[in-house]
């Protein structure tokens, strides 16, 4: 099909089309994926009788707010957990990230990273590269971290002997998507593996998955192959592109307790939190979730499918399985990083005038460029592209409410390249 309103070289065009139908085949997996989890969630909300009522907002303390206590029991369900939170007043995933962390460990104990170095953002939170307040590690609790193999996969061998030397471990951290890494992203089947693994050599310790960008890209939750913990951010997948902020935590009933305590106060836990209307923004984000990230797959595959025929490196690759929905277009220098952000903001529907430039960004120890022109601040469920300024110049991708805009902005990010000298044609 043609493209009307934007100006994009016709031999780029012509690249598009073969590229779509390159990834006709990859469309019907993700389509099939969709259905089922739509599904899913659908009869979740049939079978919690979710109502109008479940909409009205509270206000102060938040007492008996049935409509949060409720869409608690719905994430449970559909993520195949004991219980769960979910609250508009998480503010990232790194903040329900925190509220794990630190509800589980205690001085003393030994957190052990079991898919390499986490994503930037926690490098403050877990203080291990220096003095970092508030750190895990001003408070005593220790940290261990197992390299990814040569393949760049889980080390299964040495998480074993990690747990078998060191007593101390109290949870086991698993990071299902690559972050700032050009590594694979972890599929469910990755996550089952290793929890198999850990509990071969320790039963008690608590495993902790990172689910961001992984939710509904799959037919399981990795509660679902045994983990015991999992948290991620509404501006990502379980969001569907409507919730405007917030983070959930999902696992066993002991887990989520305590992380409830350290949510609000001791003794108080879930009991508290006003909803102030944000209930139907929550709801109506979950149902969508599966579509939406239906869509932002489709659009990572497409660009998959027009990068590599561009000559670029790709992971993963057009009909590779994918576990989150971040792609990787190994840019090769900064120029063409830049480029391809800059023309990507242009196919935003927020902001598409605004220039991207490099900059100096808390909690990366790198700049980092970002395209991100979104309804709402921040949400990676919505196309964007950020990147560190540092080798090897991978621009991550994600997302993308429909496929159909999302793939001009991926297209337009090509196009600003071809304009500005980084490829030929």
């Amino acid at each position: 099909m043609s493209i009307p309103f934007f100006t994009v070289d016709p031999r780029l065009e012509e690249i598009s089309v073969q590229a779509e139908a390159k990834a006709a085949e990859a469309f019907a997996r993700i389509d099939a994926i969709t259905e089922y989890n739509q599904q899913k969630v659908l009869s979740a909300y049939i079978r919690h009788h979710v109502s109008e009522s479940h909409f009205v907002a509270t206000t102060g303390y938040g007492y008996d707010d049935r409509g949060r206590d409720a869409l608690d029991a719905i994430l449970a369900d559909i993520m195949g957990a004991e219980d769960a939170l979910i609250r508009h007043s998480i503010v990232s995933g790194t903040h329900a990230i925190t509220i794990a962390l630190f509800a589980m460990l205690r001085p003393g104990d030994v957190l052990l990273a079991a898919t390499g170095a986490p994503y930037d953002t926690l490098e403050k939170v877990i203080g291990h590269k220096g003095p970092s307040a508030g750190s895990l590690a001003e408070y005593g609790v220790d940290y261990q971290e197992v390299a990814l193999t040569t393949e760049e996969t889980p080390d299964i061998v040495a998480i074993q002997q990690a747990l078998r030397e060191e007593p101390r471990v109290k949870m086991v951290h698993i990071q299902r998507s690559r972050g700032y890494n050009t590594r694979p992203s972890l599929s469910i089947a990755w996550i089952e593996r290793i929890v198999k693994a850990v509990r071969e050599v320790r039963q008690d310790v608590i495993i902790f998955v990172d689910n961001c960008y992984g939710e509904f890209v799959e037919t399981r939750e990795p509660n679902e192959v045994g983990a015991d913990l999992i948290a991620g951010s509404l501006i990502k997948n379980p969001g569907g592109g409507i919730a405007e902020n917030g983070g959930y935590l999902c696992g066993t009933k002991a887990c989520i307790e305590q992380c409830a305590y350290r949510m609000t106060t001791p003794g108080l836990g879930r009991e508290v939190g006003a909803s102030l209307g944000h209930n139907r923004s929550l709801y109506m984000g979950l149902f969508q979730a599966p579509h939406v990230v239906g869509e932002a797959l489709k659009t990572a595959v497409y660009a998959a499918a027009l990068f590599s025929a561009l000559g670029y490196a790709v992971s993963p690759t057009v009909d590779e399985a994918r576990a989150d929905i971040i792609q990787t277009v190994m840019l090769r220098n900064p120029d063409s990083l830049i480029a391809f952000c800059q023309g990507m903001q242009k196919g935003a529907p927020v902001d598409a005038y605004v220039v991207p430039e490099p900059w100096d960004m808390p909690g990366y120890t790198s700049q980092v460029i970002m395209a991100a022109g979104a309804f709402t601040m921040g949400a990676s469920i919505e196309l964007s592209a950020d990147a560190p300024l540092r080798e090897p110049f991978a621009a991550y991708m994600q997302g993308g409410l429909n496929y159909h805009s999302g793939k001009i902005g991926v297209l337009l990010a090509a196009q600003s390249m071809l304009e500005k000298g980084c490829f030929t044609l």
